[in-house]
């Protein structure tokens, strides 16, 4: 007699949420999902997504075979397969079930399962490739890589990194690969006029989305490309006329600064695609070839450039060196810390020494600093949720790409008492940055009170508060106030 198959309940594992889902969150903020798409929640659960979506006034429904089973299976822009794989024990079943929701999707498959560093479930026991939880349901955690190794070759497709434990499988790869390019390019404001012309004032509005199209991809559109483009056409006669009005009235070097940084967002995106097999260029959306077309002299050699930063970015040498001459960021011993704001104007290797571990892992939640390490080929991820509110922002969490094992480590110091805390906030932002006067103020203020004097102590919450107390002092907001008993 054949052993028998232990039941788990499935149902148990369906999260009554609060709020949208890790997976449908990052689909939302990278445009994965949008007010014109529909989607379906393949193993919605107790459908907190469907109702957040439609809230939102974007198309959802949703299929669970426990708590909606009425729910209608059927094609969508976008199918989310958010944690439904990590519960199911049966190994074939649970491929079944992605290939399946994989056929129902138009544009993209949003899939997400629980990572082992991101696990916080007890374990009851060993099952097949997974184990038994406290709750009696079963969980199949995995590695990042594993994770994504096992949806290739499962869809025979090449998937893309949302997030630790999310992926997002795109029906067309030029549709990917445009995706993956628009992750490396900056956001350019649209250069601006210095001086009034009267007959671009006149034309001003039909003007303004050609500007728009320039600062977005640093050359000029085809007609097709260009909402407007008749109407410039029927002003001026064609768009290269149309654009030496505009070039009359902008500064020269807004045109060659917004050139130079498309140049280097493409060679970004060249060098960070041989991680996921290079396309060609005819697999490339119509837009992206003539970008490449109208920066290089041919694919070849913006490839062969490519290369050649990719090489550097793997050279720890370099790398050590351009962190020690980079003009943004706060320099210590071992690291170069960026905040997120500031990651796009670092020199292009460090831009992608950096997309290396985003190439990975995709994009980290919450993360708003970014440790460059020095030493060794680490890319790490901090969380400060108060960096602009709190004078002294303490490190929520961290996660850490080791890229050349290509293994993560994630901690946590929400619940820690003594957590690391950030001082000179300034140095971590450029020169723009809204609030950077602001934190430099405050720091010329804990200079003059000497509360510098001892860096090793002041790292932790407990040791700077120490040392305030020591020096007789206290912070209000993002000032420097002398304590009560101190002025007596």
């Amino acid at each position: 007699m054949s052993e028998a198959r232990p039941s788990f309940a499935r149902h148990r594992t369906a999260l009554e949420r609060t709020d949208l889902s890790r997976p449908v969150r990052l689909a939302l903020n990278d445009s994965i999902i949008t007010q014109n798409t529909r989607v379906l929640d393949y193993g919605c659960g107790r459908g907190g997504d469907i109702r957040r979506l439609r809230e939102r006034g974007i198309d959802c429904d949703g299929w669970d075979p426990a708590h909606r089973p009425e729910g209608p299976r059927v094609p969508a822009d976008v199918v989310n397969l958010g944690y439904v794989v990590n519960v199911i024990e049966d190994i074939e079943e649970r491929a079944e079930v992605l290939r399946s929701a994989w056929s129902l999707a138009k544009q993209v498959l949003v899939v997400a399962a629980r990572l082992e560093v991101e696990a916080h479930q007890s374990i009851g026991g060993c099952h097949q490739d997974g184990f038994v939880t406290r709750l009696g349901t079963f969980q199949k955690l995995y590695q990042q890589d594993e994770l994504r190794r096992w949806i290739d070759g499962t869809l025979e497709v090449t998937g893309v990194p949302a997030g630790p434990g999310v992926f997002y499988i795109f029906r067309e790869e030029a549709a990917r690969q445009t995706f993956l390019a628009s992750r490396y390019r900056r956001l350019s404001a649209a250069p601006r006029a210095r001086r009034s012309d009267e007959l671009f004032e006149r034309h001003k509005d039909i003007l303004q989305p050609l500007l728009d199209f320039f600062g977005h991809h640093g050359r000029l559109p085809q007609p097709e490309e260009l909402g407007g483009a008749q109407a410039i056409c029927e002003a001026f006669g064609s768009i290269q006329r149309a654009f030496r009005v505009v070039q009359a009235v902008v500064d020269e070097a807004q045109w060659e600064d917004v050139q130079q940084q498309r140049t280097e967002d493409l060679l970004i995106y060249l060098a960070l695609s041989r991680f996921s097999q290079r396309p060609r260029l005819t697999e490339l959306s119509a837009s992206l070839q003539l970008d490449m077309r109208a920066f290089f002299t041919s694919y070849k050699a913006a490839c062969e450039l490519a290369d050649a930063l990719l090489f550097s970015a793997g050279h720890m040498p370099s790398v050590d060196r351009l962190c020690q001459q980079s003009t943004v960021g706060k320099q210590t011993p071992s690291a170069l810390y960026v905040h997120e704001s500031a990651l796009d104007k670092l020199p292009p290797v460090l831009r992608i020494y950096e997309g290396c571990a985003r190439t990975f892992i995709g994009s980290v939640e919450g993360a708003n600093v970014i440790k460059l390490h020095r030493g060794s080929p680490q890319v790490s991820y901090l969380s400060y949720p108060d960096f602009d509110s709190a004078p002294h922002p303490s490190l929520n969490s961290s996660l850490l790409v080791a890229l050349q094992t290509f293994r993560i480590e994630m901690r946590h110091f929400s619940n820690s008492k003594n957590p690391p805390i950030l001082h000179r906030k300034e140095e971590f932002v450029t020169e723009t940055y809204p609030q950077r006067a602001k934190f430099a103020r405050l720091t010329a203020q804990e200079e003059r009170h000497g509360l510098y004097v001892s860096p090793e102590r002041i790292g932790t919450k407990a040791g700077w508060e120490q040392v305030l107390n020591e020096r007789g002092v206290s912070l209000r907001g993002h000032r420097v106030v002398l304590n009560k008993e101190t002025t007596k």
